[in-house]
């Protein structure tokens, strides 16, 4: 059929709607695409946090490892089995089952720093000392390792640091607790009494703490103080 001049607006008007379509198309991806980068930042942060606990989880495999093979080397000696309970000793778990340990061997607990004490593998909370918590700077979120002597000593050691940034701040004191405070950013985190001590910090005074860099934490540890003149 030979064509109308109303099939060429119609075909104009059809060219007009396609290009329409497209452009609409074109600007919701725009608008779509930030909240796709949002969604892969947070990812960031969730596998950031996840490579604490897996790095936790690979130290308990590794200690686990080399309790199993010291066990094994002692089974494998010619000892009676009256002399094998002179070496080794037994500690219930909270299953009731018997773990076996060589006694002369510490026992090591690994846990992370709340940022004031360390939450061991084992769901128990262990002291740590606070002089020894602020002069390592240690920072919540912090892997540390827990030696138990065989004459009941205990021997702390960081062994994975979390990632972490510098911020300034602000001291303050709590008038009613008595416990010292930094704010810095809009934010309050908690400080060791002992950190200020050492660093002879006053109510006030213009402050340096870290805090780690892409975990929320309640705990800052204090790197430095500026005193007011």
């Amino acid at each position: 059929m030979p064509t109308t001049p109303q099939d060429t607006v119609n075909e104009a008007d059809n060219l007009e709607t396609s290009d329409k379509e497209i452009q609409d198309t074109e600007l919701q991806d725009d608008i779509v695409s930030p909240k796709v980068d949002s969604e892969q930042n947070d990812e960031q942060i969730i596998l950031n946090a996840v490579e604490t606990k897996l790095t936790l989880a690979r130290k308990m495999i590794t200690n686990l490892k080399n309790e199993i093979g010291n066990l094994e080397r002692l089974l494998a000696t010619d000892a009676e089995p009256a002399d094998i309970e002179q070496f080794v000793r037994a500690e219930s778990t909270a299953e009731g089952e018997d773990l076996m340990h060589p006694v002369n061997e510490g026992k090591i607990v690994e846990g992370v720093f709340d940022g004031q004490n360390m939450i061991g593998s084992d769901g128990k909370t262990y002291i740590v000392p606070p002089n020894y918590a602020s002069k390592s700077k240690l920072v919540e979120g912090d892997i540390m390792k827990l030696t138990i002597q065989p004459n009941g000593s205990f021997l702390y050691k960081q062994i994975g640091p979390i990632e972490r940034q510098r911020v300034m701040g602000v001291l303050a004191k709590d008038e009613v607790t008595g416990d010292w405070k930094v704010i810095a950013e809009g934010k309050k985190y908690n400080i060791l009494t002992a950190s200020v001590t050492y660093f002879k910090g006053d109510n006030g005074d213009d402050c340096v703490v870290l805090i780690p860099k892409q975990a929320p934490s309640k705990w800052a540890a204090m790197e430095n103080v500026i005193h007011r003149a």
